[in-house]
Parts: C-alpha cells; sequence; structure tokens
C-alpha cells in the first residue's frame, strides 16, 4: 500500500478515537460505555488536550532549538484563534449530534478554505468547482429538514441549529488552514501546531475555572488519550500531506465519516434516518469532488 494512504487512515483512526472519547466525556453518566464517568465541561477537555499538545510540542522545539514564538506571528495567532474556536464549537456538536453527522458537517471545512483564499490569496476557482459547492451545500439542507421529514422515531434527532454550529466550526478551520498556508514558508510545522495550544490553554483555563471536575484515575487515561492521539493523528496527517501524490491520498481523509458511521450505530445507538444519510453523502461528494478538481488545476500549473 502506498505509505502516504497508510497514513492518511491511520490519521482518520486516531481522529476518531478522540471523537469518540470526547462524546463520552461529554455525554458523562448518560453513556453506557465506559462506567463511572463524570460529566466533563468542553472547555475542560480542551484545556487537558491543549496542555498534552503543548508539552509535546515544546519537547520537540527546545531538541530542534526553533524559535518559540516563531516567525510570522500575526498569522500564527490567527491560526491559533481560528483553530481554537473551530474545535471548541467541533466538540460541543460531537456532544449535540451523531457522532457521523457531526464529523461529516466538519469536513466542510475544505470548501471554506477554497471561498476564504478565494478573497485571500486571490486563488482562482474553476466553475465546475462551484457546482460541488453546490452539491455540498445541498447536502447541509437534507440534513437540517431530515428532522422535519422523517417520522420514524427510532433515528436520531439531527437539530438544524447544532448542523448551523457545526457550520461555523468547519468556516473557522477554513480560516485557520489558510492562516497555516500563509506561516507554510516562514515557520516549522511544529510551530503552527503549537500556536493551538498557546492559544487555547489561557482561554480555555479561565472557561473550567468556575466549572473544573476533579478527574478520577480512568478519566485521567480517557485525557490523556485524547490528548495524545491528537497529536498522533496530526503528525501522520502532515506525514500524509507531505507524500508525493496529495491528489491520491486526500480523499482517505474521509473514510473518517464512515469509522464514526458505525461507530455512532454500535457505540451509542445513534441511527441515522435516509435524509441524514443522502445529506451525508452529498456533502462527501462536493467536497471530495472540489479536492479532485482543486488538484488537478494545480497539478497544470506545477
Amino acid at each position: 500500500m502506498n505509505r502516504g494512504i497508510l497514513y492518511m487512515i491511520l490519521s482518520g483512526l486516531c481522529f476518531i478515537v478522540v471523537n469518540t472519547f470526547v462524546k463520552i466525556l461529554g455525554q458523562g453518566p448518560e453513556q453506557t460505555i465506559v462506567p463511572n464517568i463524570q460529566r466533563y465541561p468542553i472547555p475542560e477537555i480542551i484545556l487537558f488536550r491543549s496542555i498534552i499538545t503543548f508539552l509535546m510540542c515544546f519537547a520537540i522545539v527546545r531538541q530542534k532549538k526553533i524559535p518559540f514564538w516563531g516567525n510570522n506571528k500575526k498569522w500564527l495567532v490567527i491560526r491559533g484563534i481560528f483553530g481554537t474556536t473551530a474545535l471548541t464549537l467541533f466538540f460541543y456538536t460531537l456532544d449535540n449530534l451523531p457522532i457521523a453527522i457531526a464529523t461529516t458537517v466538519q469536513y466542510l471545512s475544505p470548501i471554506f478554505t477554497v471561498i476564504i483564499a478565494i478573497f485571500l490569496i486571490k486563488e482562482r476557482v474553476r466553475p465546475i468547482q462551484w457546482l460541488f459547492f453546490a452539491i455540498a451545500f445541498g447536502g447541509i439542507v437534507f440534513m437540517g429538514l431530515s428532522k422535519y421529514l422523517s417520522s420514524d422515531s427510532t433515528v436520531s434527532v439531527i437539530n438544524p441549529w447544532w448542523i448551523a454550529v457545526g457550520i461555523f466550526s468547519a468556516m473557522c478551520a477554513g480560516v485557520s488552514y489558510n492562516a497555516i498556508v500563509k506561516c507554510r514558508n516562514t515557520d516549522a510545522p511544529i510551530t503552527i501546531v503549537m500556536y493551538f495550544p498557546i492559544v487555547a490553554i489561557p482561554v480555555m483555563a479561565v472557561l473550567t475555572a468556575n466549572e473544573y471536575v476533579v478527574p478520577n484515575a480512568t478519566e485521567w487515561v480517557i485525557l490523556i488519550i485524547v490528548g495524545v492521539f491528537t497529536q498522533f493523528a496530526q503528525v501522520l496527517m502532515t506525514k500524509a500531506l507531505h507524500s508525493d501524490n496529495t491528489a491520491t491520498i486526500t480523499p482517505f481523509k474521509y473514510l473518517g465519516s464512515i469509522y464514526a458511521f458505525f461507530l455512532g450505530l454500535f457505540l451509542f445507538d445513534e441511527v441515522i434516518s435516509l435524509y441524514g444519510i443522502a445529506g451525508m453523502t452529498l456533502i462527501l461528494a462536493g467536497v471530495l469532488g472540489n479536492t479532485y478538481f482543486r488538484n488537478k488545476k494545480r497539478k497544470k500549473m506545477v
């Protein structure tokens, strides 16, 4: 198997491990997967995740003697702010939507990355890409209406409000990705990654101060898994995207929706209606189509 594809698949598996444990911590005693778990506020989960990420990044920065604060400070801070906002909102959608729906809506971020890049770095978009943008947003409409179209009482409710929150999360992620592009030639990847916890730790510490939950032994293990697997996922994705053929590798990122669908079904009893599945399919088709034609255009430019 192509090593880049393997890295991307492993990255997706690491992310789904993180998302599953975040959902378990967010549901607390209501879930039945891990016994004796307290309900955790989302800011506290992000705080612990950020501390672990920061410590791992800091060790690498010190070892490689990379400037701690980086060079392109303006865009590094923008990356940190919008990355923190995107992740926080995404974790809230994980807590309030079926895990497959929350994951798929987050995959709109590449589309927002392109749309924002049109204004930020003057990226040119082919007309057919706009068609795939429309297909992806048509999927959002299906998801939003599934609550009203489906009469089956056994399916999980998809609240349109949390779909909107997920869209805004993906939009913030799009800004964050463009900030990463701005820093690509000025700062080391580990510095770019580290600016997320640099911004997130003080913000989440303030938000957590009045509702801090003291972890028990089991919860410490879960919180450490969330932090470590997040770092693994980011490193593996970076390795995948630095391989020779990004156009071949990128579609494997979206296997995460399939992982999430089956995990939600078997672990959290989340049954998604046909309208919800249709919406997921349209989003993935729109994102994959846009990715294909964007990479094809870039290949011609090389």
